[in-house]
């Protein structure tokens, strides 16, 4: 499979998700959040000072945004960003990735230590951010939560675990609590960064190391492999029938390089099994 591309001139593509006939996503280094459709045409929603990552939206339609630097949760409300949490007490570095419950409920993680200064690795936590504010820790001693799915009926939520190149599950009881922790998969030569779901229980995978977006099965079976030209750090099935892989491209994720050299891209390409769950 070889894709074709949407999107160019990017500083860095994250967090894409498909919603209302778009495919959402953080510019991060460029301090926003755009969409753009499957013609081009994109459009920038807002600006988020704090460098936006993980997207998601309350039953409402209300889109949530995770603000990494400040370590805070935010909403869109009539144009204007307001704070929903703020996370910084329990987040030990900027806060990444995120998942939303079909109650409102956001997982977030971060990184845990300054990945891009030279900190010394540091395991990282799982929060849980009720529509209200409310948070609380989910999951401890991660290494590196990244990319979060929940199954459609709500009973599972996998993780990416960045610098421990797996992916790791969890129940999930009615009040969102967190529990049975477990190898999902495990990914040799490979590391997770942002996931999704399929409609047949495999989860595809980006990896940057490798340059390549992986299918996998519980269990770690890895079925399809589809290549990339530079670096692939997270993707979204979506489109009329959430049969086009979104992927988001880039040469680096280092901040400084990537507002140089502008070589974020969004790509897709089509496959044959839909995705699943919410976006």
């Amino acid at each position: 499979m070889k894709t074709n591309v949407v999107l160019a001139d990017l500083a860095f593509a994250e967090g894409p998700r498909w919603h209302e006939g778009r495919l959402w996503f953080s510019d991060m280094h460029d301090h926003r959040v755009a969409a753009v459709d499957l013609g081009g045409t994109a459009e920038t929603i807002v600006e988020v000072p704090g460098q936006p990552s993980g997207l998601g939206w309350l039953p409402d339609g209300t889109l949530l945004v995770v603000s990494m630097v400040d370590r805070r949760l935010l909403r869109l409300d009539g144009g204007a960003l307001t704070e929903v949490a703020d996370l910084s007490a329990q987040a030990t570095f900027h806060c990444n990735d995120m998942v939303v419950d079909a109650r409102g409920r956001a997982y977030v993680g971060n990184f845990g230590w300054d990945l891009h200064g030279g900190g010394t690795p540091v395991d990282a936590v799982l929060l849980l951010v009720a529509p209200d504010g409310e948070t609380r820790v989910v999951a401890t001693d991660l290494s590196f939560p990244n990319g979060s799915v929940i199954t459609p009926d709500g009973v599972t939520l996998v993780v990416g675990e960045t610098m421990a190149a797996r992916l790791t599950a969890f129940d999930v009881a009615p009040d969102g609590a967190l529990s049975n922790r477990r190898e999902w998969a495990r990914l040799d030569g490979a590391v997770p960064d942002g996931i999704c779901l399929d409609a047949e229980g495999a989860i595809w995978v980006a990896s940057p190391v490798s340059a390549e977006v992986l299918r996998v099965c519980e269990g770690g079976a890895v079925t399809h492999r589809v290549p990339v030209d530079t670096q692939a750090f997270a993707y979204m099935l979506g489109g009329p029938e959430r049969r086009h892989l979104f992927v988001c491209t880039a040469l680096d994720s280092d901040p400084a390089r990537c507002r140089d050299t502008r070589s974020g891209r969004i790509e897709v390409v089509e496959v044959e099994v839909p995705g699943a769950g919410r976006p």
